[in-house]
């Protein structure tokens, strides 16, 4: 029997241009008389917004009892959560939840929330939560029942020092919902089995709303045998409109749409027709227009193009045949000059330098493909077996195992593939914090999410995340804090506080992962043959950081106060080397513990600069739905401090690379790393910068942005649009 709620006014107000929310936050695109940016009234906005709108749509409740009987008699809140609480502590947690006084940076921040997040009616016309109540359902379900545990997330995710992915934020706790997991990422082998369970993957998670991305590496190529028969492959495209299709169909109940990408090496004979899918002026036939396409580039394709040499490309189906393993599973740097003077390995040439310019004449015209700097990845990874692939975002890098398949599509072999448990802190709010204790908070709150997963639908994924409980713990508002604190973007001083904040981020990490390896009495099942368990000297993951490869200590005056200022500890070499010691002895929880995803709409209820790159203007101008354009101003942005708010543009690839090639070192997984071009740029200047970034030792590339100047007038009304 459901309960009736409380109502909710709907009558509109008289109009009144003093209290038009969307007026008001359009007038941050005017200077006002004495040419100050007007801040306030994007602030404005935002409170006649909350106190307007929202609270006429509100529906409210006497008591936390009343409002949780009514949420779950009704199928909104799943009971399974708050049946683990007491009701004392429940009415106890929500008042604590209340008495935070919280409110939106921004009028997009609270715009997004409420459109995006915050539970609503089935009807859509009334909201049943406010945003300290949505970070209350999720702390309680990742909790599992510790009061302690529950209040500390919550209120991290309330100050915003660390604040779940999207689908985390939005899904849990709630009866009608998807996953909270990010992304998928599958591999597909040389066999019809195989496929046909991908595209059948790739429904089921785009139903439970994470993207997917699929390598496409193993499959043999356009021409190749099947059977012994010549001629009879049709190759990666037509696998390609399948996936298209498959993700066109489904999506999570409406809220997130099917997403997908695709990954190949450059090695492989498709390697052609796959970039030439992105065209503009593509054949429909062979045209993929919403599927995301990466590139998987070893060393030696560099190399080639150097030297001016032409590029082997590889039949994936001679590979396995020869080797014994897929194609994704060698080496072809290693192995590359021996499979060329293999007569059993068929074949085929085109010019190196011919296929990157190629690439970056389809990065300019759709802004694909991604990029896996395939070894400098598996130089990093401390986990034994290759990584072949990325996800949709290009910051995931985790070892996968190839499952196989009978006739009937049951698993013969159950695989290894990945799910991404992703989550950021805002560098700003977690530094104002300690960043110790917000660390270990993001690490525990994260590892919960893994815990909460089950994909019993794609088995793969499921044995992964139960035997590795791998997670990603990004970062978010480096930019913000920069300009906070006076210091620019891409300076000497910037590039000192990236690597040493990067570096305690890594050592809390650990030194909590270690610590549920304690509690939980076992490490993750690929603990004993990963570097992480090989002794100290002797190719331990954190040699590193007790032999003197990497600056420990601030190399800058203005970095060496930030820390003092803060009153964060730096771990010595000696901090690394007992944590060292520690892990060998018993482990860690977590296979993977860190990916810097590229943050979007998290950024904005957070009220951070996106990610770790530059801003992309000083004012965004965002178009959200059918309300048309949102104006975004920049964190902790002032009429005061305009001028550490250089764009990305402005900025330039070199510094930007720069501070990813920084943090790179203390990430075990990948950094999403977008290029920014002026629209002056050429594919000489992209070729230029792919470059510098494997030299720097970048591991992933993500999209490539070209400035568009779209409006003329003052600066602030400056619109950027990219090539995606």
């Amino acid at each position: 029997m459901t309960q009736s709620a409380p109502t909710a006014s709907t009558t509109p107000a008289p109009y009144d241009p003093a209290h038009d929310y969307h007026a008001l936050n359009a007038m941050l695109n005017l200077y006002d008389a004495n040419g100050q940016i007007q801040f306030d009234k994007d602030k404005q906005a935002e409170r006649e917004y909350v106190t307007g709108e929202i609270a006429d749509r509100m529906i409210t409740f006497a008591s936390t009892k009343e409002r949780l009987d009514y949420l779950i008699s009704n199928k909104y809140y799943e009971p399974e959560v708050f049946a683990q609480y007491s009701a004392q502590f429940l009415d106890s947690f929500y008042q604590h939840l209340a008495d935070s006084h919280f409110e939106f940076g921004t009028f997009l921040g609270a715009f997004k929330f409420y459109t995006s997040y915050a539970l609503k009616t089935f009807d859509g016309k009334h909201y049943l939560e406010d945003f300290p109540q949505r970070a209350g359902a999720v702390a309680l379900e990742l909790a599992a029942g510790d009061e302690h545990m529950a209040l500390t997330i919550a209120d991290a995710i309330i100050d915003g020092s660390f604040q779940p992915a999207t689908p985390t934020f939005l899904n849990l706790a709630r009866a009608q919902r998807g996953e909270p997991v990010s992304c998928f990422l599958v591999r597909i082998e040389d066999n019809m089995e195989s496929i046909a369970r991908a595209i059948n993957a790739s429904l089921q998670l785009s139903k439970r709303g994470g993207g997917v991305a699929l390598l496409l590496s193993n499959l043999r190529e356009l021409g190749a045998p099947i059977k012994h028969i010549e001629n009879q492959s049709s190759g990666v495209v037509p696998v390609m409109k399948l996936l298209e299709d498959s993700f066109s169909y489904a999506n999570q109940l409406g809220a997130r749409q099917g997403a997908g990408a695709v990954y190949l090496s450059a090695h492989h004979p498709d390697i052609m027709r796959f970039l030439d899918t992105k065209r503009e002026n593509a054949d429909e036939k062979i045209r993929i227009k919403s599927l995301s396409l990466g590139v998987v580039i070893p060393d030696i394709t560099f190399e080639l193009a150097k030297n001016k040499e032409q590029m082997a490309l590889f039949s994936p189906y001679d590979i396995e045949r020869v080797y014994g393993k897929p194609f994704a599973d060698i080496s072809i740097n290693e192995h590359y000059r021996e499979m060329v003077a293999d007569d059993r390995i068929r074949k085929s040439y085109i010019d190196a330098r011919e296929f990157f310019m190629t690439l970056a004449e389809i990065q300019f015209e759709s802004g694909y493909p991604y990029i896996v700097f395939e070894d400098t990845v598996n130089r990093a990874n401390p986990i034994e077996g290759r990584i072949a692939m990325s996800n949709l975002c290009s910051e995931i890098l985790q070892v996968q195992e190839p499952s196989s398949f009978n006739t009937d599509l049951t698993y013969s072999h159950v695989g290894r593939d990945i799910s991404c448990n992703l989550g950021s802190l805002n560098i700003a709010k977690a530094m104002d914090a300690g960043l110790a204790d917000t660390v270990n908070t993001a690490i525990r709150a994260l590892t919960a999410v893994a815990e909460h997963t089950s994909i019993d639908s794609v088995p793969s994924i499921k044995r992964a995340n139960d035997e590795g409980h791998a997670i990603g713990l990004g970062q978010m508002n480096l930019h913000g804090f920069l300009a906070r604190e006076g210091i620019m973007y891409g300076s000497e001083e910037a590039l000192d506080f990236v690597n040493l904040y990067f570096m305690t981020v890594a050592y809390h990490a650990y030194r909590t992962s270690h610590d549920l390896a304690v509690e939980r009495g076992k490490a993750f099942s690929l603990f004993a043959t990963s570097a992480y368990a090989k002794p100290a000297g002797q190719g331990n993951y954190f040699d590193k950081y007790t032999d003197g490869t990497l600056a420990l200590e601030p190399q800058t005056e203005r970095v060496r106060e930030l820390f003092a200022k803060f009153n964060i500890a730096l771990p010595t070499a000696q901090d690394w080397a007992q944590l060292r010691d520690a892990i060998i002895a018993d482990g860690i929880y977590n296979q993977n513990l860190q990916a810097v995803p590229p943050t979007g709409s998290i950024s904005y209820i957070n009220h951070s600069t996106s990610s770790i790159h530059p801003i992309v203007s000083k004012i965004e101008i965002r178009k959200e739905g059918k309300v048309g354009r949102v104006y975004y101003p920049a964190a902790y942005m002032t009429n005061d401090n305009l001028q550490y708010y250089a764009d990305a543009y402005e900025i330039g690839w070199k510094a930007i690379i720069d501070t990813y090639a920084a943090a790179t070192p203390h990430v075990d997984q990948g950094l999403s790393l977008t290029l920014f071009f002026p629209d002056t740029a050429t594919t000489r200047d992209v070729n230029k910068a792919q470059i510098y970034a494997w030299r720097k030792g970048i591991k992933t590339l993500y999209y490539i942005r070209l400035r568009q100047q779209a409006l003329q007038g003052t600066e602030v009304q400056g619109c950027v649009s990219c090539t995606l």
